[in-house]
């Protein structure tokens, strides 16, 4: 009788995702765990999804942690980084997802839409990363969740979200460039249409993104979990400063 054995690429290491009680987030909150990493997650108002998770997490022999903060509000930010390490002693990896999309004509969007994409989507990227840099160390990894749309912007409505997430992608290539020599690789993975509550793979504004790509379906929030949980592992050592398109094709 043979028994397979599990290898968990990230025992022992401490993640923070922001962002992790929904959607994507989710997804890479529960694959960073079943990889073997403590995770501690931020979540703005899903505190019942986020509870579900951390029993998820515990029941499978691990340890989650899910910290109620607002990821555009800097000292929230900052005090979950904080946080994270009191608990856990540690900051290993960090994944910037929380962000969000507000699809309208451009010259319909009002000051407050503006600056909620801007504050979310840039802004809680910068104050966080800032915040986890006095405690990563050698062999750290930051991960940011930027979108095939920082790459191409292939349907309207979405300019101001498409500038974010084209200022994600230099402050990746930027920041990699700035810490490399500590031993920290800076990567962005960059989603195309993916099924979750935000964008459902059902909806009618699915039709024209479906027939965008070239797989001819949306993306599942684990196939997006995969490469994170890759960029995070021993074997992506040597990836810094990339952008991982992840989008069935669209961009192609």
């Amino acid at each position: 009788m043979s028994t397979t054995t599990i290898i968990q690429k990230l025992t022992g290491k401490v993640a923070l995702v922001t962002g992790g009680a929904r959607g994507i987030g989710a997804a890479i909150v529960k694959r960073l765990a079943a990889d073997g990493a403590t995770v501690a997650f931020t979540y703005n108002k899903s505190a019942d999804a986020a509870a579900a998770i951390v029993k998820g997490i515990e029941k499978a022999g691990g340890r989650g942690l899910a910290l109620q903060a607002d990821a555009s509000d800097a000292s929230a930010a900052q005090n979950a980084v904080e946080q994270t390490v009191r608990e856990f002693g540690r900051l290993d990896i960090l994944v910037n997802n929380a962000g969000t999309a507000i699809p309208k004509a451009f010259e319909e969007a009002t000051i407050e839409e503006l600056d909620t994409i801007l504050n979310l989507n840039i802004r809680g990227v910068f104050v966080t990363t800032q915040a986890a840099l006095k405690h990563l160390g050698a062999g750290g990894r930051i991960i940011n969740i930027g979108s095939a749309v920082g790459e191409r912007a292939s349907a309207p409505g979405l300019a101001p979200y498409a500038a974010t997430k084209g200022a994600v992608k230099m402050f990746t290539q930027g920041l990699a460039r700035e810490i490399g020599s500590r031993g920290i690789t800076v990567n962005n993975v960059q989603p195309g249409s993916t099924d979750t509550d935000l964008n459902p793979a059902s909806g009618d504004w699915a039709v024209p993104q479906i027939a965008n790509t070239a797989l001819g379906r949306y993306g599942k929030p684990e196939e997006i979990a995969a490469m994170v949980a890759f960029v995070a592992s021993p074997e992506a050592a040597y990836i810094t400063g990339a952008n991982l398109t992840v989008d069935g094709g669209t961009n192609a």
